[in-house]
């Protein structure tokens, strides 16, 4: 069966976590999906811990993907340079809470939203255990971001987040850093008007592994963004502005 959904999770050592996230999946998605495991090295114990628990997952196409460079945004380009799907989620190695809550996304995708965020803020959702840094800047930029800026969204920052086809295909990725091409798909599917949406979920801070997510080293990167939400708002930038794959503008029909 062709997966109508690609699930793209970057991993970097997660054996303690991803045997638990891939049972989710496979007991909880209904939607025809493909997982896409992005990895650095041979070396991961990612690896090992799918290949011993296969029987954990049976039923779920699972498939590696080598990717192009190292550290999270080039795991991130290799997802997506490997999917083929409708649509492409960005799925986190250690969440075994959240998988009833992809059919969801799949749904709102299919009548027509471009971006399916997974929102910590919305009502139904949490966020519990974060360092008390990373919990005041989160809550901080996404409030204003959907207050002042007007995101669709109660949580631009969560790189749990499903996109369209038309999204992958067209529009330029300039980011360069960590997960902040997250939040700069959003800002520019938000000017370009395409339609976003959001679910509830749970988040928990890890409690195996190393999280890759680097705040302050980040920070710079994301604040570029941040203040692209708010040119569109206040000073009226038009999609026009929005450049597509190839350095082109998009065609108009593309801007609808």
């Amino acid at each position: 069966m062709t997966a109508e959904l690609d699930i793209v999770i970057p991993v970097y050592n997660e054996g303690r976590n991803i045997v638990a996230a891939l049972t989710a999946l496979a007991a909880l998605v209904r939607t025809p999906a493909r997982v896409l495991i992005c990895y650095d090295s041979a070396d991961d114990d990612t690896l090992p811990a799918i290949r011993d628990n296969a029987a954990s997952h049976a039923g779920l196409a699972v498939e590696l993907v080598r990717n192009r460079g190292r550290g999270a945004h080039a795991a991130v380009m290799s997802g997506f340079a490997a999917s083929t799907a409708h649509y492409v989620l960005m799925y986190p190695a250690d969440d075994a809470t959240n998988a009833a809550m992809l059919d969801r996304m799949v749904a709102l995708a299919r009548n027509g939203c471009d971006i399916v965020c997974a929102s910590r803020f919305m009502p139904g959702g949490a966020m519990v255990g974060a360092p008390p840094l990373k919990a005041v800047l989160v809550r901080a930029a996404n409030f204003t971001l959907h207050h002042l800026a007007r995101l669709p969204t109660t949580d631009a920052s969560n790189g749990f987040r499903m996109f369209s086809r038309r999204v992958i295909d067209c529009i330029t990725v300039e980011s360069d850093q960590g997960f902040c091409y997250s939040i700069e798909l959003l800002v520019k599917a938000h000017r370009l008007g395409w339609p976003i949406a959001e679910v509830p979920v749970r988040w928990f801070e890890r409690q195996h592994g190393q999280s890759r997510f680097r705040v302050l080293k980040w920070l710079p990167a994301y604040l570029r963004w941040y203040f692209y939400a708010f040119a569109t708002t206040l000073l009226r930038r038009r999609p026009k502005s929005v450049t597509c794959k190839g350095g082109q503008t998009l065609p108009a029909q593309l801007q609808q």
